[in-house]
């Protein structure tokens, strides 16, 4: 499975997202979040491997601390950091019976007051957790679960980072959007050679160029940039390790929404295009769900279940979209969308109370909103960056192709006039050669 927790509604401090309601692992077994007893927060473990999903609560022998944060370990453990007088301890909380046992781990220490450590995304394979700390200057990848000896500093990158993307099943690929010279590139730290740092994503020179999401099976790469509209960012897509542009679907355009990428189905190896998106929408009236696929020109949009931990989710490979909720009613819930199931012809909405959602217990389905169809935006040929691959890198990228756009239907809208210049009907590039071979085998 592919899964993201990210909220949008607000931003750190170098543009990075902070954490949904919960974080979920790699394959989709545990998830761990801050829950709330009255005034007090403490860690809880979600199971969500089993034929239903159940809560296990971890307090400790005092609330916690805001700036705590918490992410599940593979084997059920969770891990959690504490910030305190400039340090950051660390420990793994597992159940006792009644109560919570505690192995301290070890901190990491931050002594100037302008860095910054957060988790990262929880890795591949689950054993291992790793930190971020920004500081002013440079960036320190930490791994701060699973080693040996207790916290261990692993890479240190020029540049302030945010983000952190794994792009291989291994966790030795990771992304991070590094700001350095005024402007946001996409790097990969490979954490198997001593940290060392490649680029990945260039657009223009001149644009800001952000990673939101990657899924190691397919290469489908969700991406934020001003490339195509400078000043405003946009929501492309591309794929890892081909040389094929960087598409920014007009669909993804939503007017007074803000549209982030939550989760990519796994398991479509070769076939990016056909790849399910789950996106967090959120407008004037709320939040809600949308579905997406590369290979189409429209968003399906649905209701986000009651009491949804918003900006968690993960896909089957089946493509069943599952979105964990919390409720007076139901402390731990799963809500299923079938995506399949969605009607996907354009300007037709979905019905009142279609079964579109699906939980353990029977539930109304509120309304839906339309399903919306566009186009594809070009790129005007000035923001284009010519890359070339290099030959050890061409000879061993991923070999896949994107269907080719259809004819757009122009019957709902009015005619169009013709430019007042030349406009190049070419999209931006995509600029991944430096690691194309090392991230798709």
């Amino acid at each position: 499975m592919t899964a993201c927790a990210i909220e949008p509604a607000a931003e750190h401090e170098d543009g990075d997202t902070p954490r949904a309601g919960c974080t979920i692992t790699a394959d989709g077994s545990y998830a761990a979040r801050l829950a709330l007893d009255g005034d007090c927060w403490f860690p809880e473990r979600w199971t969500l491997d089993g034929p239903e999903p159940y809560a296990v609560p971890l307090p400790a022998h005092q609330p916690e601390e805001p700036g705590t944060e918490v992410q599940p370990m593979s084997d059920g453990r969770v891990l959690i950091r504490r910030p305190t007088d400039g340090r950051h301890i660390f420990s793994l909380l597992y159940p006792t019976g009644p109560g919570t046992g505690e192995l301290l781990l070890g901190a990491v220490q931050c002594p100037d007051e302008g860095t910054r450590l957060r988790m990262l995304p929880p890795a591949p394979g689950g054993d291992r957790a790793y930190a971020l700390a920004v500081g002013p200057r440079s960036s320190a990848v930490w791994l701060v679960a699973g080693g040996a000896f207790g916290p261990e500093h692993l890479a240190q990158v020029p540049g302030r980072c945010s983000g952190g993307v794994w792009l291989d099943r291994g966790g030795r690929m990771l992304a991070l959007d590094r700001r350095i010279g005024g402007r946001t590139k996409t790097v990969v730290v490979d954490l198997e050679r001593g940290g060392e740092v490649s680029p990945l994503l260039q657009i223009a020179a001149d644009s800001d160029d952000r990673l939101l999401l990657a899924d190691p099976d397919s290469g489908l790469l969700l991406i934020r940039s001003d490339a195509p509209s400078p000043g405003r960012d946009r929501l492309g897509w591309g794929v890892l390790g081909s040389t094929l542009p960087v598409r920014f679907p007009e669909c993804l355009r939503l007017p007074d929404c803000a549209v982030t990428p939550i989760a990519i189905q796994p398991g479509q190896v070769l076939t990016p295009e056909s790849c399910g998106v789950a996106l967090r929408l959120d407008g004037p009236v709320g939040s809600w769900i949308g579905v997406w696929r590369p290979a189409e020109r429209q968003v399906c949009h649905l209701p986000a279940p009651e009491g949804w931990l918003a900006g968690a989710g993960w896909w089957t490979r089946d493509g069943v979209l599952q979105l964990p909720y919390a409720t007076a009613e139901v402390r731990c819930g799963v809500a299923r969308v079938e995506t399949m199931a969605v009607p996907r012809m354009e300007g037709v909405a979905v019905p009142r109370g279609e079964a579109a959602v699906h939980r353990g217990e029977a539930v109304a389905v509120p309304r839906a909103q339309a399903v919306m169809a566009s186009r594809v935006e070009a790129v005007p040929a000035s923001r284009v960056e010519a890359v070339a691959v290099p030959g050890p890198a061409a000879a061993e990228t991923r070999a896949a192709t994107a269907p080719a756009p259809e004819p757009e239907s122009t019957a709902s809208r009015p005619p169009e006039t013709d430019p007042p210049h030349p406009v190049a009907t070419r999209p931006v590039p995509l600029q991944q050669a430096p690691l194309g071979g090392l991230v798709t085998k």
